[in-house]
């Protein structure tokens, strides 16, 4: 089904690498010894996971090998611990892999809480934090460069107590690394670590002050930056060379914590974001709206998945929605048009993005062991609602390769079913350790951040 979406997104991913390949140069040799130099643009962006939905923004890794089974001591290739805490999935470009995290340091300080009306569930900060990124050596594990970015207290208190001041992910072009800490930075890095360039948006106030974790967008020459919350939102592109704003437009949204996804259909690129009021399709050259569609919930977090000419994106917080939504001929506003195509109003996503393989459409009932399949183009049962063994609750979105599902919980363990009209129970996997932040898979490898350790499992 998502045959001819690969084809489009190849090109989109082709973009990335036009223009000016400047080399990348070797880590410095006084980092850690052992670690290989960084890859020059490998030959191709599908055997890399650059972005935290993956090479196509779906959630699957089509040339993907990955392990079906694993645990502490079998088919583990490496784990490292991972200073500070943070929940953005680690990317995989050639031979590193990149993560970010908040780092306490420094002297305790009186507790600063949020002052946003209505908060809840919410944790006092009371050090300051280093926002950095580092890169890994793919091969051993090993940190070759650790880069703090920016020192200081946060604004809005520490956030939801199961979230971290570090959840949107990075992403790369295979060129730089690029790196969102919202109200602390945005920030470019070369292979080495030095700082390219950096550029503060402001300060965000998300409702309840529950914390921030849009991951930032790449296509082309443009880093886009979605930043919806309590006061004046907004949608920004940056210059991918620069740090410079290329164009900024006023979103009449509240707060979500959607990250945008950059689509073709029919040759035509669109930049695509959920919110409360409005899933809103954009021209990524000039942030012209192309068109929009009411009818998702409050709070939005799941991204939108698109493929085959739909875009999937749904809800469920204070009311349960799922759209799909026929790109043919968009224009104008789609809100209870034939464009929608079909709907369901119960067993909706919440936190875990939808995941496109295999031909069917997976999402999990609200942040729940439940899975649910369904047959994209109509919305029927393709099986439906199944019960995953093991999964209690699930912030990391579903990923897929070689005709497996995984899905991993925040206890830290992950069920893989082998694809199909009824997926087909394969393994249960467990590490000591929890999990919030979605895999990536490369390879013959998926890599598993978890709250102390960043996992490598490798197939034989």
């Amino acid at each position: 089904m998502i045959a001819s979406f690969r084809s489009g997104m190849e090109t989109s991913l082709a973009l990335w690498l036009t223009g000016s390949l400047v080399a990348w140069s070797a880590p410095p040799s006084t980092a850690v010894p052992g670690p290989v130099a960084v890859d020059v643009a490998p030959a191709n962006p599908l055997d890399q996971w650059p972005a935290w939905r993956g090479p196509l923004a779906t959630g699957e890794a089509p040339r993907a090998q990955p392990p079906t089974t694993w645990s502490e001591s079998d088919q583990l290739r490496w784990k490292t611990p991972v200073p500070g805490k943070g929940h953005g999935s680690p990317i995989v470009w050639g031979n590193r892999v990149y993560l970010t995290t908040a780092i306490p340091a420094g002297a305790d300080l009186a507790p600063r809480v949020t002052r946003s009306p209505g908060s809840h569930d919410n944790i006092p900060v009371t050090r300051r934090q280093q926002y950095t990124a580092l890169a890994l050596d793919r091969a051993s594990g090993q940190i070759v460069w650790q880069k703090t970015l920016r020192q200081a207290l946060p604004h809005d208190g520490g956030g939801h107590y199961t979230g971290s001041l570090a959840s949107a992910s990075p992403v790369t072009d295979g060129l730089r690394l690029y790196v969102s800490f919202g109200s602390e930075g945005i920030y470019a890095l070369e292979a080495d670590g030095s700082l390219a360039w950096e550029r503060d948006l402001g300060k965000m106030y998300p409702v309840h002050g529950h914390g921030e974790g849009s991951s930032p967008a790449l296509w082309g020459e443009f880093l886009f930056v979605n930043w919806d919350h309590e006061r004046d939102s907004f949608l920004v592109a940056l210059d991918t060379a620069t740090g410079e704003e290329r164009w900024r437009v006023p979103r009449d949204e509240i707060t979500s914590w959607s990250s945008p996804i950059i689509i073709e259909h029919q040759g035509r690129p669109q930049l695509i974001v959920s919110g409360t009021r409005r899933i809103r399709a954009y021209n990524p050259a000039s942030g012209e709206v192309l068109w929009e569609c009411g009818g998702l919930s409050t709070n939005v977090v799941a991204s939108p998945v698109a493929g085959d000419g739909f875009l999937f994106a749904g809800s469920s917080y204070d009311t349960k929605a799922l759209l799909a939504i026929n790109l043919e001929g968009a224009r104008g506003d789609l809100t209870g048009g034939e464009h929608v195509v079909w709907s369901r109003n119960r067993a909706t996503p919440y936190v875990p993005s939808p995941l496109l393989a295999g031909g069917t459409l997976f999402f999990l009932h609200h942040y729940q062991g439940v899975m649910i399949g369904v047959d994209p183009r109509t919305g029927a049962d393709r099986p439906g609602a199944f019960r995953l063994p093991g999964i209690s609750d699930v912030y990391a979105s579903p990923v897929s390769a070689d005709g497996k599902l995984f899905v991993t919980d925040r206890d830290g363990t992950t069920v893989v079913y082998a694809l199909g009209d009824r997926p087909r129970f394969l393994a249960e996997n467990r590490l000591d350790d929890q999990f919030s932040a979605s895999a990536a898979l490369a390879g013959r490898q998926i890599f598993l951040r978890g709250e102390r350790w960043l996992y490598c499992l490798e197939a034989p």
